[in-house]
């Protein structure tokens, strides 16, 4: 069955650019973003990676690490780096998989179970669904997952956005309304009674229906 948002992210243990892991121990207490790629060496997804790069020190600030995969061997990844950073003028920072025998995507339900277990021959567009994004939380349990079509360039900055969003749930039980940016007013989540609501928003909050309880973001 296809994951879903509060399964378990399964875990693995395998080779990447930084030497093997162990994802679930690699997490640790951190929050992880898991995105993954069809194929080496192709355009869009070079773009990506490099971004990525350039966005770890906003990853940090979060608490939360990056990891990338693709399907073809750590060797292969290597000859891409320096494509990436000749291109992007960003080398990847974080550890990139090496998924060749396929088994982080079937894992992950990005490819069917009979897809061999192989990347050797394999185009991009047998691999064209594997280009989704997972954020993991500390709890190791998926909180996010976004499937992207091959010709569009995914928006990280909207990760980081949704990250801040998943993060401020976790620590103030505040959601986040309709394209929220970080400073603007947030909404009480409605497992939070008025009763708990007044000790920890003793200042109130403007509640334009009896449901929607907004407050200003919370500062730490």
């Amino acid at each position: 069955m296809a994951l879903q948002i509060g399964d378990t992210a399964p875990d693995f243990e395998i080779d990447t650019t930084e030497g093997p892991i162990k994802f679930h121990e690699w997490v640790g207490d951190s929050w992880a973003v898991l995105f993954s790629h069809p194929k080496d060496f192709t355009p869009v997804c070079t773009t990506e990676l490099g971004y990525m790069a350039s966005l770890k020190p906003e990853f940090e600030k979060r608490g939360c690490k990056i990891l990338g995969l693709s399907i073809d061997p750590v060797d292969d990844h290597m000859r891409w780096v320096k494509d990436i950073e000749t291109a992007t003028g960003h080398a990847p920072n974080y550890p990139l998989i090496g998924d060749s025998e396929l088994k982080v995507a079937k894992a992950y339900g990005m490819l069917p179970a009979g897809a061999g277990d192989s990347s050797n021959g394999r185009t991009a567009g047998d691999n064209q669904t594997v280009r989704n994004v997972f954020v993991v939380g500390p709890d190791k349990k998926i909180k996010l997952i976004l499937v992207y079509p091959m010709a569009t360039g995914r928006n990280f900055d909207e990760i980081l956005r949704v990250i801040d969003s998943l993060q401020l749930t976790a620590n103030h039980q505040v959601a986040t309304p309709v394209n929220w940016k970080q400073g603007e007013d947030v909404i009480i989540v409605p497992t939070v009674s008025d009763e708990d609501a007044k000790k920890k928003f003793p200042d109130g909050w403007r509640a334009p229906t009896p449901y929607m309880r907004f407050v200003p973001q919370p500062k730490a």
